[in-house]
């Protein structure tokens, strides 16, 4: 059993007993209600019974919004997304990301059945969670993010998940992180070696439908074995 305190969360059942799970991180200052309205819009095949889990995160003081108390992954001081910020607080909500991980497992669904999701800054702390899993994962989703400690060596990502899949996806019209630092992100992953399929919209920081549609063919495609 894991003895993390779990984040409260936002939680999707199938009729059926889950049989996957996508476990789905906001942005800043957003919470676990912002997504779950796009799911039906996912056109998943309920035959496969997947739960989604949508975390909210702890509400912190976030600098570069002047101190203002948010639900935040992390502190943010300055909008350079090439630094490091508030390192401690990335430790833990990727400790309490990890303890998601286990609690699926727990219910019966093994790590090579889960998705990692998130967007903007909770696309940050998925992706660092993902590729450092220690066991297999069904996939990793980056929207509208980036890397942290991109200029690393990677010297401690997972060997189980080196070929994970990872749909990424990004607003050309972004002002809050831009365009490349998604392109930086991608084209590091896929130098790498993981296998990325990458997609740019002319939109803001923000997800629209052709984006949510190529995300839906991308999640049918690994769920199908489960169906």
């Amino acid at each position: 059993m894991t003895t993390e305190r779990l984040l409260d969360c936002v939680e999707l059942e199938p009729k059926a007993p889950a049989r996957c799970s996508v476990i789905w991180l906001h942005g800043l200052g957003a919470d676990g209600h912002d997504f779950p309205p796009i799911v039906p819009e996912l056109r998943l095949d309920p035959a496969i019974a997947v739960r989604f889990v949508f975390p909210h995160a702890t509400k912190i003081p976030v600098t570069i919004n002047g101190g203002m108390v948010m639900r935040a992954w992390y502190d943010i001081q300055e909008m350079n997304l090439q630094r490091r910020h508030d390192w401690n607080g990335v430790q833990r909500s990727v400790a309490a990301v990890r303890a998601l991980i286990a609690r699926e497992n727990e219910r019966g669904v093994p790590s090579s059945r889960i998705l990692i999701a998130g967007f903007s800054q909770g696309g940050a702390i998925g992706l660092h969670v993902a590729l450092r899993n220690r066991e297999p994962l069904l996939g990793a989703i980056a929207l509208s993010t980036y890397l942290m400690c991109e200029n690393e060596l990677f010297a401690d990502l997972a060997p189980a998940n080196r070929r994970m899949p990872i749909f990424q996806a990004h607003g050309m019209l972004d002002p809050i992180v831009p365009i490349e630092r998604g392109r930086a992100m991608a084209d590091k992953l896929l130098e790498l070696g993981y296998p990325v399929e990458r997609h740019d919209y002319m939109m803001e920081h923000q997800v629209c439908l052709e984006e949510i549609g190529a995300l839906g063919a991308w999640m049918r495609a690994r769920l199908a074995p489960f169906a």
